[in-house]
């Protein structure tokens, strides 16, 4: 069994982000698609596979989903400030795993973030 929290990180906007950090080693963010969040979509069951082998997780609600506050207008530069605040707090390195739109946000925050160990991109 894998030890389970939840909290919330702010983002450099002041955006509340909620997420659920799963298990004790390597940090993974996972990112999910624009549809869901942790409630609803393939991400939380992934996170919690891979803490059982050895990985921590962290799942996020992004912005405007779930738990997760929502500062307007939307930019996708906010959203990679909400990886950047996630990145913090796994402790400044992790890699990142991306599905659908989550993969691309994966890619653009790769591109500009120090920190990211590697990038999984799943694009359905």
């Amino acid at each position: 069994m894998t030890t389970r929290s939840s909290a919330t990180v702010r983002s450099a906007d002041g955006t509340s982000i909620a997420y659920t950090r799963r298990g004790t080693g390597p940090a993974v963010i996972l990112i999910d698609g624009a549809l869901c969040h942790r409630g609803m979509g393939p991400n939380f069951e992934l996170g919690g596979l891979l803490a059982e082998r050895g990985l921590t997780t962290y799942v996020y609600d992004r912005r405007g989903r779930g738990e997760s506050g929502m500062t307007g207008p939307y930019a996708l530069e906010r959203e990679v400030e909400d990886v950047a605040a996630l990145l913090e707090a796994a402790g400044g390195s992790a890699a990142l795993f991306g599905i659908s739109s989550g993969a691309a946000l994966a890619l653009e925050a790769a591109a500009v973030l120090d920190g990211i160990d590697r990038v999984i991109c799943f694009e359905p």
